[in-house]
């Protein structure tokens, strides 16, 4: 559908819509490097763009291959010199509400966090217990523990449970993508036909499971194996991948949800 023409170049509705997403976009890309260096080469790049269009639409052929090539060039410098800033935009763009419901990536990150942290932990035979709460909130368990409020990470879980730090015993509380507490301590599970052979790791585990929706990781001091506790189920002898499948099949699904 033609619109109107401006000389030789007729204009349509779709040329207009093209080039209001075209101009938000560089204005949104503006917006996140104002202030920093990459903005005033994003508004060299901008223009070259800007003039390469204008000579190509009055058929500059040989000023339209020079300015064609040196935008591919400083496209490629951009890239290289402003990393810092293009992880920002990719940040931001995965902060959004709109992505964040399509890819829970904020959840699959923890869940790899925790498995990686998990089978260090197992290799150095180093005892853990962490908790993964769910929608069940577990306030008074955190608010008996040692606040952390810190971004999980898989170094911090495998400092905190180094047997000479002092926040080793117990348990971490970690809710969406933050450490909330260390040093926690959970009920036992009274369950009468529970292998008696159990640790106290472990009937913890399976006690804080009966009476949330929490998922409970652990590793065995003695012998480094990797259990997980959800809904009163001990699942014992987990390998990485194992563990991985089934804190994410339940963790995305109900963030997803």
């Amino acid at each position: 559908m033609d619109l109107f023409r401006i000389g030789f170049i007729t204009v349509t509705l779709i040329d207009v819509i093209d080039i209001l997403a075209i101009t938000w976009l560089f204005y949104q890309l503006y917006q996140i490097f104002r202030g920093t260096r990459a903005a005033q080469m994003l508004v060299g790049l901008i223009v070259i763009m800007f003039a390469s269009f204008i000579f190509q639409a009055l058929n500059f052929s040989g000023m339209s291959w020079l300015l064609r090539h040196l935008q591919t060039v400083w496209v490629i410098a951009f890239v290289i010199l402003f990393q810092p800033e293009l992880r920002r935009v990719l940040r931001y763009i995965g902060q959004n509400q709109l992505f964040q419901k399509i890819i829970p990536s904020q959840v699959s990150r923890t869940v790899d966090e925790v498995v990686s942290a998990t089978t260090d932990l197992a290799k150095r035979r180093w005892g853990g217990l962490i908790v993964m709460q769910q929608d069940a909130g577990l306030k008074a368990i955190i608010e008996k523990g040692v606040p952390i409020k810190a971004t999980v990470s898989s170094n911090l879980i495998v400092s905190i449970f180094n047997p000479s730090s002092p926040l080793h015993d117990g348990a971490i509380v970690i809710h969406e993508d933050t450490i909330e507490a260390a040093k926690c301590i959970l009920p036992l599970s009274e369950r009468l036909e529970i292998d008696p052979n159990l640790g106290t790791r472990h009937l913890a585990a399976l006690g804080l499971s009966e009476e949330s929706d929490a998922m409970v990781v652990v590793v065995s001091e003695e012998t480094g194996r990797i259990s997980l506790a959800h809904q009163g189920i001990l699942n014992r002898n987990l390998d990485e991948d194992l563990l991985k499948a089934k804190l994410s099949r339940t963790l995305i699904s109900e963030s997803a949800s």
